[in-house]
């Protein structure tokens, strides 16, 4: 079978003088058959290519999920009289929550198990189905959660009686999939953040539970670059609304106990000050940029919450970025990054700020999910590239940590392997981290089979993680590496800003400088090189293989931004005005012309390729199904190789794939084939 190609129709966009055509615009409808004919001949041609490779791709199948626990009970979170916890059952696609009554953690064996929600009933008849959003009510009698069927980022918020189990009639549409509903202190009222026509949250309602009369609009933001986010303080006391763009926030806080009181802007917004709230007692914590590029922890009185009346609580120190701060009755908990890694200190008042310390070189830590703002002590999540996720309790006065859990993977030696913390050089100077996982000897025989991941944009960090999937490529020979370029946040905020706008370059260019350092060094080879990234890092894959493709063997493209200009001129897409402050706006000349520059599927070229392997999903609300279609058309009518190049399009999933997670291994063992047989190491 021929690969598909897809018929030319010229579009000018007639923006800035431009008039290069865009052969593969009329891709953007959905609505036309020949579109979605051509996802599907795509679909077909992928699954004559990967016939071959099912054997492998069924081993792959196996050998990653003897190493999955199938069977997992999460660390039980206290709530008061409660533990909250979900768990995983084998041969099940979704999660359990459940919770126990219990007056401590000792208690819990002997308590019975209480349903909170089922996930696999309510998804007994959907081809998808996700849950977000899971909130009780300050009596734990009921449930609110938002729930989807068709991946795009509108769910619907229900709400479950806790007693009998039943489904109240109060029902709401089109609400944001994360960040969008609590509860008010009372139990009577839902806030929740609706989306407009373009998918941006930008409507705060209330809503008295069993009322028909309509719920009230609260606040709506008309700025077409800021978006809500709706959260409520650790100690309950406070309701917090923020609205933001990717530079600049404002945050108005609400009584919880007064639902129909007055919602206050604590400072209003001003260009380039990002800030946010939480409350500690009898004060206002803020966490903000103003003259702190990485950020300065301050407090006011909650009865004079005013700007001015801000002191710090701590000695700013520009080699610490602090990112979020969580409130305890006795401590404060912040989380960051220092040093290249992510961090967790404690604050006790009146005391020096402490870190916590660990024993490896390279690990990622966290503050896990807390509730019980009395606590004595805080959940922390550690892991690294050789140690499965742990969860600890720690002692907020001593620090001393108790192991609560720590994942289980079957047949899995930590002492095999090896994790190291690496730096190349960027080519205006810049020492860029990597971080790498291998199996004990894999380097000893010259260049290895190495799979190079890569995201780096909207300050997200690609942190350091153990993945149980990565096992079969590891025990092959291969060696898996990191690279934490700039447009992230691995070391520090300016990390950030030295990878968006008119720097976003550094980026990709940061990404080939890592492979070149690999090859320098001998791990690796051109040949014997692969590279991966999703979403945004998908950008970064199709910008490499413009860039560089002789760097690199096989390239894995998932859910990959790779129209940037065509994308960001279109208000309508989902998303859109909300990113205007991450890659610039295409109305302005040089923002266009810098875009332009680097827009993966502006730049494809007659010359060769990677294999390559892509994948999207039809009802993406993030990075619309019709990029990737566009640029594999470009591609396929373009390159000068041989190389294989497949496109799979789910034809009922979003951005985060399919929702079952027997499917989504399916998906990655069957990508795992391709760059495995690619690199040379089927067996």
């Amino acid at each position: 079978m021929q690969p598909p190609i897809a018929p030319r129709r010229p579009h000018l966009h007639l923006v800035h003088d431009d008039t290069r055509p865009d052969d593969y615009f009329w891709m953007n409808d959905r609505g036309d058959p020949e579109v979605i004919a051509y996802a599907e001949a795509e679909n077909a041609y992928r699954n004559e290519v990967m016939q071959p490779l099912a054997p492998l791709a069924e081993r792959l199948y196996q050998e990653m999920l003897s190493r999955v626990q199938e069977d997992k009970v999460e660390v039980e979170v206290q709530d008061g009289q409660y533990f909250y916890y979900s768990r995983m059952e084998k041969g099940r696609d979704y999660r359990i929550h459940a919770r126990k009554r219990a007056r401590s953690r000792a208690d819990l064996r002997a308590a019975p198990e209480e349903i909170v929600l089922d996930m696999n009933a309510l998804a007994a008849t959907a081809d998808f189905y996700t849950v977000s959003q899971l909130r009780v009510s300050p009596d734990h009698t009921r449930l609110a959660f938002l729930e989807n069927r068709d991946g795009t980022d509108r769910y619907t918020l229900r709400v479950r009686d806790l007693r009998s189990g039943a489904f109240l009639p109060d029902e709401i549409p089109d609400v944001f999939i994360y960040g969008s509903v609590e509860w008010d202190g009372t139990g009577e009222h839902l806030f929740y953040l609706s989306v407009d026509e373009s998918q941006r949250p930008n409507r705060l309602w209330r809503h008295r539970l069993g009322a028909t009369g309509g719920d009230v609009l609260i606040a709506e933001e008309p700025d077409a670059t800021y978006s809500f986010t709706l959260a409520k303080s650790r100690s309950r006391r406070h309701l917090f609304l923020l609205s933001e763009s990717k530079n600049t926030s404002e945050v108005s806080y609400l009584d919880a106990l007064d639902p129909e009181g007055t919602w206050r802007v604590f400072q209003p917004r001003r260009p380039g000050i990002e800030y946010l709230l939480e409350d500690w007692g009898d004060d206002f914590l803020v966490l903000t940029n103003e003259n702190a590029v990485n950020f300065r922890l301050m407090a006011c009185p909650i009865a004079q919450a005013r700007p001015a009346l801000l002191r710090s609580l701590i000695e700013y120190d520009p080699s610490v970025y602090l990112e979020r701060v969580y409130p305890f009755e006795g401590a404060l908990v912040l989380s960051g990054r220092q040093d290249a890694l992510s961090q967790v200190w404690v604050l006790k008042r009146g005391d020096a700020l402490r870190r916590l310390h660990w024993e490896e070189p390279v690990y990622s830590v966290h503050v896990w999910t807390n509730r019980e703002y009395s606590a004595d002590c805080a959940l922390i999540a550690y892991e690294s590239h050789v140690t499965p996720k742990t969860i600890y309790e720690v002692d907020l006065t001593s620090l001393e940590r108790t192991l609560l859990q720590q994942d289980v993977v079957p047949a899995y030696d930590p002492s095999r392997y090896r994790q190291e913390l690496l730096w190349a050089r960027a080519e205006d100077g810049t020492p860029i981290p990597m971080t790498a996982v291998y199996r004990e000897g894999a380097l000893d025989s010259g260049p290895a089979p190495l799979l190079l991941h890569g995201y780096g944009s909207y300050g997200y960090s690609t942190e350091v993680s153990f993945d149980p999937l990565l096992l079969p490529l590891l025990d092959r020979g291969g060696v898996a590496v990191a690279a934490h370029v700039r447009g992230g946040s691995e070391m520090g905020r300016q990390w950030y800003d030295d990878g968006k706008l008119l720097r976003k370059r550094n980026t990709f260019t940061d990404f080939g400088d890592c492979a070149k350092d690999l090859v320098r060094r001998n791990w690796t080879a051109p040949d014997r090189l692969a590279a991966s990234g999703r979403s945004a890092g998908g950008l970064l894959m199709g910008a490499i293989v413009n860039l560089a493709p002789e760097l690199f063997r096989v390239v894995s493209a998932g859910v990959p931004f790779v129209d940037v200009v065509t994308t960001m001129l279109d208000a309508s897409i989902p998303l859109t005005t909300l990113e205007w402050d991450e890659w610039g706006d295409p109305r302005q000349a040089d923002d266009y012309w810098y875009m332009k520059s680097y827009s993966p599927y502006d730049n494809v070229t007659a010359r060769d390729y990677p294999n390559l392997y892509v994948f999207t999903g039809l009802n993406d609300p993030r990075v619309g199904f019709w990029e990737p279609l566009k640029w594999v058309a470009k591609l396929r009518a373009t390159k000068t190789d041989d190389n294989v190049v497949v496109l799979k399009t789910l034809m009922g999933a979003g951005h985060s794939g399919q929702s079952g997670r027997y499917a989504r291994l399916r998906d990655f063992s069957e990508e795992s084939a391709f760059l495995l047989h690619c690199l040379g190491i089927d067996a």
